[in-house]
């Protein structure tokens, strides 16, 4: 196996390891809110998770280039944007269609990939793509109404996206790092000033407390650093193929640890998004789009 193909490889098993921790928190959320607004929630949370790289890697940000700092300051307002955006889409929105129309960034990601990248996308990735929605249909989706929360949610689902293809074409794993503490700042920073007008609610359990460190540390610092490296050697569309087990991780957990019962929907649902994945790991790529194109702007 050549280095490149086992780099490849450590990278979509880091990149699946990150979006099973992102699964893993859906039950743990689903309970914290019930007592800490979510905006109060995400800024805590962000905010612990900067703190504990900077502590961990005090150096870093001094490491980053000044390009890559304005790169990671963009990817963080992206997906700072889209977490307000979902948060505020997701008080109006049943949370199966919420996820749903969240995923639409698997489709947003090739064509934003396309657009600005100039990708060319293989006829059997798009078959992946589709078939990762479907997927998402069978394990989410209970029924669909167009409104106000859906709108919301879905201009999310294309800021995560292009927070994807960013990744993709602005990620260098010299600098991971860096780029992670810079974007979690960023992140803190908007959820901040967006819940600073209510105040900041805190946890006052310490059960509470322990799903946000976990949150913070595990499903938040770690998992940037792990997206951002992997997305140094990913490109874009794979990755969103790959993220997409996440619905699947979340049901996969509930039924585990949230004491839900496993349905026929989310076998079935579960089981279309990992043939897609399959499909988009293993199925033999043109050149160009194994590529990761790098823009420098």
């Amino acid at each position: 196996m050549s280095e490149s193909r086992r780099l490849t490889l450590l990278a979509t098993a880091a990149l699946l390891a990150v979006t099973a921790c992102w699964g893993s928190t859906f039950f743990l959320i689903h309970d914290l809110l019930e007592r800490v607004p979510t905006l109060d929630f995400l800024a805590v949370r962000f905010a612990i998770a900067s703190a504990t790289l900077v502590l961990l890697a005090p150096k870093a940000l001094g490491r980053l280039t000044r390009e890559s700092r304005r790169h990671a300051v963009v990817l963080g307002c992206l997906y700072g944007v889209a977490q307000i955006l979902q948060t505020a889409g997701m008080a109006q929105t049943p949370a199966s269609v919420s996820g749903f129309i969240t995923g639409m960034y698997v489709v947003a990601t090739p064509l934003f990939a396309a657009l600005i990248l100039h990708s060319r996308i293989t006829s059997l990735t798009w078959v992946a793509v589709v078939l990762a929605m479907v997927g998402l249909g069978v394990l989410t989706l209970s029924g669909l109404s167009i409104g106000y929360g859906e709108a919301l949610i879905f201009v999310a689902a294309m800021f995560y996206a292009l927070h994807i293809v960013g990744l993709g074409a602005w990620s260098d794993a010299r600098q991971t790092l860096g780029m992670a503490i810079v974007q979690l700042m960023v992140i803190t920073v908007i959820c901040l000033i967006c819940t600073a007008p209510d105040g900041l609610v805190l946890p006052d359990r310490t059960s509470d407390w322990v799903s946000v460190l976990y949150m913070a540390v595990f499903a938040g610092a770690g998992a940037m650093i792990g997206q951002t490296w992997a997305q140094a050697h990913l490109p874009p569309t794979r990755a969103a193929i790959i993220m997409s087990t996440e619905p699947v991780f979340a049901a996969l957990f509930a039924v585990l640890l949230g004491g839900e019962s496993a349905t026929v929907r989310m076998i079935i649902g579960g089981l279309l998004v990992l043939a897609a994945m399959l499909i988009a790991e293993l199925a033999p790529r043109r050149r160009v789009e194994a590529e990761v194109t790098h823009l420098v702007v």
